[in-house]
């Protein structure tokens, strides 16, 4: 359980912030947030002193761990130069290398400052460079928090889409059109009926939002041929598998690739960013170049391109995919095994350096199974976990991530607390 000190802070956060907190899933631990005052490698030191293995990783961005001293130290140094000027610095130009390198070779980027901003302006992007209105989104995944893509299924599943949250017009949502993820056929109905108004199918290639869902084999490349078939743009929303799958990404990992790409998380280096990266015939669209408009008095910051920069330098030495591989690999494996060995109704979906368990009978192939999940139980798993100080992500909708810094050591902590933990799920 969080401790009284936490407790304080979440009493007094109620008062100043609508539900206590500033991103929902900061709430989900129950019964409130604890606070954390440090982190270091694998671990998240608490206001009251309790220390945590990480399995959460800020939702994704710290793959190298917490401080790593090369990012660490190139801060630092960008600090000692000044943190915002307004005006174009060298390292954009050094990090949109990189990035350009293992995404769009030839192409151009436009950095933003959050996933949501570089979803938003990619779907922009691409009604201005098609002359399109429509988007094609999947149920249940998550592309961010703006008014295109928080549209969910109604009652005719691959049809119109339905406004998932107040405030969002029922105008704007019908511009969104809503298919089943690892379902071709329901976008093929789609794109029957709509297809030459398309502007882009937007995907997770991974689903990291509903738990961790894998494409089908032939899913990706299905929706690649679907694009091209009806001159509609394929954006892949890789703000969660950017640069975590591998340096190229779910693109590279599944031999598919986009018209457009977004990043975030992991190409920050922990920092706030966005990335949108694609063709110079469809990135040229953007302002001043085009007649695409976006803007941002952060865009580039020089901070987190210092930070992006540090993270990609160390992810290319490949040491930091092979111990988060390693790990991964040897958490989602004791949990299948303690899933036969008590006997529970459970499975663990698992690609490369992120994992997650669904309490439920058979397969999870899309959001739609997910909701089947027992909740309770994956709620219960996650407080066992903790108050025996591992922390995973407080919601199965979420991911539970390995980073560079979970060696051996930390990983074998790890899998006593999951036996003391299943032990306990079966004795309730």
């Amino acid at each position: 359980m969080p401790g009284e000190k936490s407790k304080k802070l979440y009493e007094e956060a109620l008062s100043l912030f609508p539900g206590g907190v500033n991103s929902p899933i900061r709430a989900a631990v129950k019964p409130y947030p604890f606070y954390v005052s440090r982190a270091e490698g694998p671990y998240l030191y608490t206001v009251d002193g309790e220390r945590l293995i990480d399995y959460v990783l800020a939702y994704g961005p710290m793959f190298l761990g917490h401080r790593h001293p090369r990012v660490l130290e190139a801060v630092k140094e960008q600090l000692e130069q000044g943190w915002a000027y307004g005006t174009p610095t060298e390292l954009e130009i050094k990090l949109a290398k990189k990035i350009l390198k293992y995404y769009h070779q030839g192409g151009m980027v436009r950095f933003v400052n959050s996933g949501t901003e570089a979803t938003m302006a990619a779907i922009r992007l691409a009604r201005g460079y098609t002359g399109r209105k429509y988007i094609v989104k999947f149920n249940g995944c998550y592309h961010g928090a703006h008014d295109a893509v928080l549209v969910g299924a109604g009652s005719a599943a691959a049809e119109y889409g339905v406004p998932s949250s107040l405030g969002v017009p029922e105008e704007a949502a019908k511009l969104t059109l809503i298919a089943r993820f690892n379902d071709l056929e329901s976008v093929e109905r789609i794109m029957k009926k709509h297809g030459d108004q398309v502007a882009a199918i937007i995907v997770e290639p991974v689903v990291g939002n509903a738990g961790v869902i894998p494409p089908k084999l032939g899913f990706l490349k299905g929706l690649r041929e679907l694009a091209d078939q009806y001159g509609a743009l394929l954006i892949m929303d890789e703000v969660i598998t950017g640069f975590r799958l591998g340096l190229g990404g779910a693109q590279e990992y599944y031999s598919v690739r986009g018209d457009i790409t977004t990043l975030g998380k992991i190409v920050g280096g922990g920092f706030p960013i966005g990335v949108v990266a694609g063709p110079r015939e469809i990135m040229e669209n953007f302002t001043p170049s085009g007649k695409v408009f976006n803007a941002g008095t952060f865009n580039a910051h020089p901070v987190t391109m210092a930070a992006g920069l540090a993270t990609i330098e160390v992810l290319e030495t490949g040491e930091p995919y092979r111990v988060a591989r390693e790990a991964a690999s040897k958490l989602a494996k004791t949990v299948e095994d303690l899933i036969s060995h008590y006997s529970i109704k459970a499975t663990v979906n698992y690609v490369e350096n992120m994992f997650q368990v669904f309490f439920v009978d058979g397969e999870v192939a899309s959001p739609e199974d997910v909701a089947r999940s027992n909740r309770e139980m994956y709620n219960k798993l996650h407080q066992e976990l903790l108050s025996r100080g591992i922390f995973i992500a407080p919601s199965q909708m979420e991911a539970v991530f390995a980073s560079a810094a979970h060696t051996a050591e930390v990983v074998e902590e790890t899998i006593a607390a999951l036996e003391d933990a299943f032990k306990r799920l079966r004795e309730q």
